[in-house]
């Protein structure tokens, strides 16, 4: 059975961090104004070290990388869209919406993780979708219960229903698909990645149930918590929107759970939320404002699991 957390995890440093005009046509959390660009990286790199730093202080295992100025990958502080890695050293790369970002894919990234034997390594490529403009975005895409093989995800632009049926054939998961939406201008619109209103960890889940509007939806997918014993904890729309969705359990060398969430996220959380919460696991909060405000993603997006 595989482990559902990891104490090694890939983060890709940012060097021209910025908003993306090419995602937010679907990323309703972004936000755009007149800040210059060279603050809002100054900004965003100094939260990127300081979630660095929290990490490692905690004995997590972090592999930093630097971005590359050319081509612009505005996004690239988000790998876990474009990568994913999984027990026996197996891996998958995804195609990506924004044509942007797929310049993040670089294989000496792959190298420094991984190593150059390449018998070691068992590649799934699903990038050649690309050309169909079929998109399945990683583990923004899909929430991965690892340890019982199960892979949630809300279909979108981005999550191809028959993609996410063809990687759970390729890693002998079990999909559960349905439909998450948020309210945007009074409008229900799908949320553009599953893992803003879902995480999985060992032995819980958080979820925004109320963005599945289809009650047989909602249904399946507590279903599936109940089968894999986990312990609900629900957070609401406007705990959504502060990035209480957008959380990843991870442990140290000595085994100890943390759940890392942004500091954003944590101060939308009630008392009984945040009790529930650290019954199982201390919280890590970094500050990631600057991240969050102008990529529309926070510190799950932020972080690609390591598992070989």
């Amino acid at each position: 059975m595989e482990n559902q957390t990891t104490d090694t995890i890939l983060m890709i440093e940012p060097v021209a961090f910025g908003y993306n005009a090419e995602t937010a046509v679907n990323n309703y959390f972004q936000q755009k104004d007149s800040v210059s660009p060279t603050e809002i990286q100054a900004k965003a790199l100094a939260e990127f070290n300081g979630m660095v730093s929290l990490l490692r202080k905690n004995g997590i295992r972090v592999i930093t990388l630097k971005d590359t100025y050319e081509p612009h990958t505005p996004d690239s502080v988000f790998p876990n869209n474009w990568i994913s890695f999984h027990a026996g050293g197996r891996i998958a790369l995804y195609p990506m919406f924004a044509e942007n970002r797929r310049f993040e894919r670089r294989k000496d990234i792959l190298e420094t993780v991984m190593g150059t034997d390449y018998s070691k390594i068992r590649l799934t490529d699903f990038t050649v979708f690309e050309n169909n403009n079929r998109f399945l975005e990683g583990t923004g895409s899909m929430i991965l219960d690892r340890k019982y093989k199960i892979a949630y995800a809300a279909l979108s632009r981005r999550t191809d229903k028959e993609l996410l049926e063809r990687f759970c054939s390729e890693f002998d998961y079990r999909p559960v698909s349905f439909h998450a939406n948020q309210t945007v201008d009074e409008q229900r619109l799908p949320i553009y990645h599953t893992n803003v209103m879902l995480c999985v960890a060992d032995g819980y889940v958080v979820v925004c149930a109320e963005s599945i509007d289809d009650e047989a939806e909602k249904k399946e997918v507590f279903d599936a918590f109940e089968e894999s014993g986990k312990k609900v904890v629900e957070i609401s729309a406007a705990q959504m929107h502060a990035f209480a969705g957008n959380m990843l359990q991870v442990q140290n060398a000595e085994g100890t759970k943390f759940l890392v969430m942004s500091e954003t996220a944590l101060n939308s959380l009630d008392q009984g939320q945040v009790k529930t919460l650290t019954a199982f696991n201390r919280i890590i909060a970094p500050s990631v404002t600057t991240i969050e405000k102008y990529g529309g993603g926070s510190v799950r997006c932020m972080m690609a699991e390591v598992f070989k």
